[in-house]
């Protein structure tokens, strides 16, 4: 599933410089994700790095966008036409 960032985001800007398929940017309030780019970090890393490098733990999971390991692979595909994985699950 895509990952979202809540309310308790600090707008520092730190997720934003980790995602690799460029599905975090600044919002009005806080930073959001967009679940359409966002792989969980499939294709780049083991784990997701907007949750590891957040301060304050505001990006999590969002159930809204379920998706499998699989369904995020071919998301990252898609995001990036041509080129091999670093990760795969």
């Amino acid at each position: 599933m895509a990952y979202k960032i809540t309310h308790d985001c600090i707008s520092c800007a730190a997720c934003e410089a980790e995602c690799k398929n460029e599905a975090i940017s600044e919002g009005e309030e806080i930073y959001v994700i967009d679940p359409d780019r966002c792989t969980e970090c499939v294709g780049n890393f083991e784990s997701p790095k907007c949750a590891e490098i957040c301060p304050v733990d505001a990006c999590v999971p969002d159930p809204d966008h379920e998706e499998g390991k699989e369904q995020l692979l071919e998301k990252w595909y898609n995001l990036h036409p041509g080129e091999t994985p670093a990760y795969t699950p």
